[in-house]
């Protein structure tokens, strides 16, 4: 019976050679992409005025819940969270294979319900972000009417 070789490939310095670097992104807490949160957040002029709540829910082992995630990051960013000192945020992690929701629940009884695995974080954000800019216009609208 024929040895089998097999040779370690080495560096020019006649170590074993390293593996390359990763090129995927430093990841954080629940395997969230750490500062991907920060730069949307500061792209996006969220003002969280009209919203009682939102609640997340999400099961981290599903590989579609990045966007949500990332959402997430961003309603917590500190710019975000000074727009409203009383919305209430509440994160449910769960291991049911659940698909990722985010529902918003806005002061005047409306509620936004986001399906995350279909949707990036950028469209989640600007959904909201809309909402709420409409909802401030018709406060607006309804103070000047009535001083």
């Amino acid at each position: 019976m024929a040895a089998v070789r097999t040779t370690v490939p080495r560096c020019p310095r006649g170590g074993p050679a390293r593996p390359p670097p990763p090129s995927a992104p430093a990841r954080g807490l629940l395997g969230a992409v750490v500062g991907g949160g920060e730069k949307m957040a500061s792209k996006v002029s969220l003002v969280l005025r009209p919203v009682k709540s939102i609640a997340v829910r999400f099961c981290p082992f599903e590989p579609n819940v990045e966007s949500t995630r990332k959402f997430l990051q961003c309603i917590y960013h500190k710019k975000v969270q000074a727009t409203n000192t009383n919305c209430e945020v509440t994160t449910d992690v769960r291991h049911d294979g659940s698909e990722p929701v985010v529902d918003v629940m806005f002061a005047d009884g409306d509620r936004l319900i986001m399906k995350g695995a279909h949707l990036t974080t950028g469209e989640m954000l600007s959904a909201l972000e809309s909402r709420c800019n409409a909802k401030d216009l018709k406060e607006e609208q309804k103070n000047k009417k009535n001083p």
